[in-house]
């Protein structure tokens, strides 16, 4: 069978709108498609693959385990489970660990879990959730509208009820608006799809000190920054403030299907049996792998390595950037990164993205004016070098055609 990027019109849902490409196989940092091409990867599967991809220490960890066990439901306990639940628990001080198979159902359970403790200790009127403009937290109905972003989740009917958003990083209007009522305050500590807007400390403070004060739970999402993705091994070490509930996905099981909440007894203890569930939550495979992953990049080295990789390329665009004058700023942490096109430039990531697809560098876009760049964890400084010269080539094309 012959397959092609035609193909994909062909058989596919018309969701995505994917580059004129069919990818092959992939190593560390480089894609291949089937005609031959190769490209350098700053993507890694939206931050997922965080040790690249197929590293061997993780196909070696999905030969030995898939060859002993490969699925069984939770009415059995497994080993692989209860293994990557433990380091969980001992590498962050939480207490109780829930899995699942994506970010939005991490969220999704994180929310569900946040108004079953309101509704249990204070009644069925504590049920408001306050997310913040711009937010993403998922797909499913009830993640994508509590994201703050109403073009994902307009048109589908009624909507879920009690969701409030509001301005990022606006304490004056966080203050006038918790009540009560709120059961739950979720957000980023660093805006992944709302274009790589890190949270102030001030206003993390704030927001802390009026949940404890309101009874509400304080939910951070942590799909796209968690699993050291920004410096730490979560971002809200980076923070003054530790939410009660946290969630976690993409890179866990790098590159497996795995979503995790954690929390405290005093909160999970709400979900009795037959409260939530999940078929494939805690899949021993994906667990195995999370295991070795949560191991290897929480050593103080390897984080260490990822952070002086982002000054690296702080450092080498900014260079880039005293000579075509396109970018605002360089945002992010760690190895999740936005350079903000500036000026006329402004509002033209796409264009930019499709110049670097041309120079066959991949990346990603954050919002109009928002280049992301999310690379293997442990990208090697030569593969860096050779990302950055495809990208002036993009950077000078964009300069030409506008």
């Amino acid at each position: 069978m012959k397959i092609t990027r035609k193909t994909f019109d062909e058989v596919m849902f018309p969701c995505y709108n994917p580059m004129d490409m069919v990818i092959k196989k992939a190593h560390g940092s480089y894609v291949y498609d089937n005609r031959g091409n190769k490209y350098t990867d700053l993507t890694s599967g939206i931050a997922v693959n965080l040790l690249g991809h197929t590293p061997k220490g993780v196909v070696d960890v999905i030969k030995k385990a898939s060859a002993n066990l490969i699925h069984v439901s939770n009415i059995f306990c497994n080993e692989y489970t209860l293994t990557l639940a433990s380091k969980l628990v001992k590498k962050t001080g939480y207490e109780k660990v829930f899995f699942v198979n994506s970010g939005a159902e991490s969220n999704e359970t994180a929310l569900k879990l946040a108004r079953r403790v309101a509704f249990d200790l204070y009644g069925e009127d504590k049920n408001e959730i306050i997310s913040f403009n711009n937010s993403f937290h998922g797909r499913t109905f009830f993640s994508v509208t509590v994201g703050g972003q109403e073009s994902y989740s307009d048109g589908f009917g009624p909507k879920p009820a009690a969701i409030t958003h509001l301005p990022y990083n606006d304490i004056k209007t966080f203050e006038e608006t918790i009540s009560d009522k709120t059961c739950a305050v979720i957000l980023e500590p660093i805006q992944g799809e709302g274009g790589i807007i890190t949270a102030d400390n001030d206003f993390l403070i704030k927001v802390r000190e009026l949940c404890d004060k309101y009874h509400a739970a304080l939910i951070f999402d942590e799909v796209q920054t968690g699993v050291a993705r920004s410096g730490t091994l979560y971002a809200y070490e980076q923070t003054p403030v530790k939410p009660d509930i946290l969630t976690s996905a993409k890179g866990l099981a790098s590159g497996l299907p795995i979503g995790a909440v954690l929390t405290y007894d005093k909160f999970a203890s709400h979900f009795v049996p037959g409260t939530h569930g999940s078929t494939f939550g805690g899949n021993p495979l994906a667990c195995a792998v999370g295991a070795y992953v949560i191991d290897k990049v929480s050593d103080k080295a390897f984080l260490r390595k990822v952070n002086r990789t982002h000054d690296y390329i702080v450092e080498k665009v900014s260079k880039l950037n005293e000579k075509y004058h396109v970018f605002k700023e360089v945002r992010g942490k760690g190895l999740l990164l936005g350079l903000v096109l500036d000026g006329k430039y402004a509002g033209k990531s796409s264009e930019l993205q499709q110049l670097c697809f041309r120079h066959k560098l991949l990346t990603l876009t954050a919002h109009s004016d928002v280049l992301r760049l999310a690379p293997a964890l442990n990208i090697r400084t030569k593969v860096v070098d050779e990302a950055l010269e495809l990208l002036e080539k993009a950077v000078k094309d964009l300069v030409a055609e506008n």
